[in-house]
């Protein structure tokens, strides 16, 4: 029996899944799809940084547009440390399009555009 707690709403509900993925504890039924997925296939969104050319902007924050596989996450934080920033992009530009072959993006979750 493994024990989990929930992340997918404030409640955190304290789940126990059995060998045959049997949830209990979820007061939701998200509760029960997360702990399924958590011991099958694990995922997580990714947010960090990337560099940039720009001296007013050194790095730009970028997001996973959606959750990539856990056991990928120091891998693709690798490849995106080569990865710098050389045009200007505006919140929601694709930044690298399918990352490490996840078909899953990463998207700027802030501007470099020079403000006026």
């Amino acid at each position: 029996m493994k024990e989990l707690t929930c992340i997918v709403c404030p409640v955190g509900c304290h789940l126990s899944v059995d060998e045959n993925l049997e949830v209990t504890g979820n007061r939701c039924p998200r509760g029960k799809t997360y702990a399924k997925t958590e011991m099958t296939n694990p995922t997580r969104m990714l947010t960090t940084t990337v560099r940039t050319v720009f001296k007013d902007v050194p790095r730009v924050s970028v997001k996973s547009s959606s959750a990539l596989p856990k056991g990928l996450i120091f891998e693709i934080m690798s490849e995106l440390d080569h990865v710098i920033v050389e045009k200007h992009v505006k919140i929601g530009d694709i930044i690298v399009s399918d990352i490490h072959h996840t078909g899953i993006d990463m998207i700027a979750t802030k501007s470099t555009l020079p403000t006026l």
